[in-house]
């Protein structure tokens, strides 16, 4: 068990994990039923472990790195099983002014990229990749509006 918990905190020290990824580790080195309760019970208690702090972490990363929209960031924390108090605190690390900007920047470097398309498959296009990558299909119609206007 002890060998089993030092690999753990190892897992957990290199980088902010969700309870259902430290689960997973905890069946491929070999603990099963209240062993792994026991082991995340205890990385809990050392602090090696601590879902808010993860989702925090995920969140703002995501957005800061990968310029991913709150839609995307949400779906891969109820995918990661994260609860709904730590995906809200998570959230919450997404500044609205940053998210604004860049959904702006995104959306006018798309839009550009597509200068020898038609005017409506430009648009169409922009948007689709701005829902993939995870913003609101509100923000993101008003947002290409602007820019297909100020670019005509």
């Amino acid at each position: 068990m002890t060998s089993a918990i030092l690999k753990l905190r190892h897992y957990c020290a290199y980088q902010e994990r969700c309870h259902s990824e430290v689960k997973s580790k905890c069946f491929e080195l070999g603990l099963r039923g209240e062993e792994i309760d026991e082991a995340i019970a205890a990385l809990i208690a050392d602090n090696f472990l601590n879902e808010e702090r993860f989702a925090k972490a995920f969140a703002g990363g995501k957005f800061r790195t990968k310029h991913w929209g709150r839609k995307k960031i949400l779906m891969e924390l109820k995918q990661r099983q994260v609860s709904a108090y730590c995906i809200k605190k998570g959230m919450e690390e997404i500044d609205a002014e940053d998210y604004d900007k860049t959904l702006y920047t995104l959306a006018e470097k798309k839009y550009a990229s597509l200068k020898g398309e038609q005017y409506l498959k430009r648009k169409y296009k922009t948007m689709q990749y701005l829902l993939q990558k995870g913003y609101e299909p509100e923000f993101i119609q008003d947002t290409v509006e602007q820019i297909a206007k100020g670019g005509e």
